[in-house]
């Protein structure tokens, strides 16, 4: 499964590429989300060669779906997730296809074609990156962890999300190493699982944002939950992710 799956996803390659090296048609999907030809382009050869591999599955995809459901099988599918950055030229945009069954990751694969990193996982088999098994950071110390955070498109609107963002990020600041915005949820789930982060957090996210990482942090030994320290949903507001070790801290931080 996870191979087929690792193909399908490579095999997009050369077209992001092409998109990410090229003049872009942009237009706006609200006030500061973009979407570009290559995000429609990518999804339909993605969901075409996952329908033809695994019939039995729906795939969702983040540039054709207007009502979200849950299937008992589903594959959730973010054709190029971190879309600004695409259109920016900044290297940290990736493709991100997260496979579920009966609510459950089951496999995920997130590849991003600029840095050349393609990280994978099936349930119970552990992690990888470019077929190296991966693990998190062993650090125990919130004070000396890294930490990765996102700004959701609804700050525009100055909200309760707006909010959120500032209160979280004045209180986690002074007491980490640092904070980092990347710019793609589902490479930050992957630089947790893989040690570079210790932690993630984030709200107002999509399930094709994270379905595939989830599975991926998972199996490298960290934890996922929602701002209360509970089981994260794919319909919850609020993510929090870690190496397991500093959850407890970032969980009564975000709260």
């Amino acid at each position: 499964m996870i191979t087929t799956l690792i193909n399908i996803v490579q095999d997009c390659r050369e077209l992001f590429l092409k998109g990410y090296h090229a003049d872009k048609n942009i237009r706006y999907k609200g006030t500061v989300d973009l979407v570009t030809e290559y995000d429609v382009a990518v999804e339909k050869r993605l969901t075409e060669s996952l329908q033809k591999a695994f019939p039995d599955f729906t795939v969702i995809g983040e540039e054709s779906t207007t009502v979200m459901t849950h299937p008992n099988k589903a594959i959730y599918v973010d054709p190029i997730d971190g879309t600004t950055n695409f259109v920016h030229g900044l290297p940290f945009c990736a493709i991100s296809v997260g496979m579920y069954k009966d609510g459950k990751p089951i496999a995920g694969v997130v590849y991003n074609p600029v840095l050349e990193e393609c990280f994978s996982a099936e349930f119970g088999k552990g992690a990888f990156l470019n077929g190296t098994k991966i693990s998190v950071s062993k650090q125990t110390d919130f004070q000396q962890s890294l930490i990765a955070t996102g700004f959701p498109y609804t700050k525009v609107q100055k909200g309760k999300d707006y909010e959120w963002v500032l209160r979280t990020m004045a209180n986690i600041l002074p007491i980490t190493r640092d904070v980092r915005r990347g710019g793609s949820a589902a490479i930050d789930l992957c630089y947790v699982a893989c040690g570079k982060f210790e932690a993630y957090y984030e709200c107002n996210l999509k399930p094709w944002d994270v379905a595939a990482g989830i599975l991926i942090l998972q199996e490298a030994g960290g934890k996922i939950s929602n701002e209360n320290g509970d089981a994260y949903s794919l319909d919850d507001h609020i993510i929090a992710s870690s190496n397991s070790f500093v959850h407890g801290d970032l969980v009564e931080q975000i709260g």
